[in-house]
């Protein structure tokens, strides 16, 4: 008899953010999940979620953490990830009105503007089409991100009206909205079945 097999555990980055949302929604899709506060937390996780929140806050967060280094390299390495919102733009490779001393990790060919669809105030919900889904997901955007480009090794999964909201780049996935804000799981499912993350 073989040994069992362990599931891979889908970190969170919990350091700001709805992270505890995150764990709540992969959860539903059987995911194991851990929050990574620190670096030995992310050395044990096979994936990450990196939610919300503010994006110059949390990159401050990541290096005074110790762990902006090693999720580098874990990035380079292949680890999935799904950045939600602030997470979507610490991954872009431009932020167009970022600041000067705002540092990200530069793993998924967009350019982003933060805040590129108005501020709290301008918070809106969409159903949107989702490569992969049969039926439209409902979208909650909060001050949120605005692709303007996207390079060719990009894989656009949603649009709202023309603009993509979603997309994939080898194992990372980016969401300009926040999915964790909805009872519907089905991207985190996604997220975990498109990786190989169930056994």
């Amino acid at each position: 008899m073989g040994s069992p097999q362990v599931r891979p555990v889908i970190g969170v980055l919990a350091l700001q953010g709805a992270f505890a949302a995150h764990e709540r929604a992969l959860a539903s899709v059987g995911a194991a999940t851990r929050q990574v506060r620190t670096p030995g937390d992310l050395a044990a996780v096979e994936a990450l979620v990196m939610p919300g929140g503010e994006s110059t806050t949390m990159a401050r967060l990541l290096h005074t953490s110790g762990l902006f280094t090693p999720l580098a390299a874990r990035l380079a390495e292949g680890m999935p990830v799904f950045g939600t919102c602030a997470g979507m733009i610490l991954l872009a490779t431009e932020v167009l009105d970022g600041r000067a001393d705002q540092h990200g990790f530069a793993a998924v060919d967009i350019a982003v503007r933060r805040n590129g669809y108005g501020r709290q105030i301008d918070s809106f919900e969409a159903d949107i089409e989702v490569v992969g889904l049969e039926t439209p997901f409902h979208a909650v955007f909060i001050r949120a991100p605005k692709v303007e480009r996207a390079g060719s090794a990009v894989t656009v999964l949603a649009e709202h009206e023309g603009v993509p909201v979603l997309a994939r780049q080898g194992a990372i996935t980016v969401a300009s909205f926040h999915p964790e804000l909805t009872p519907d799981p089905r991207l985190h499912g996604l997220f975990v079945t498109d990786n190989d993350l169930t056994k």
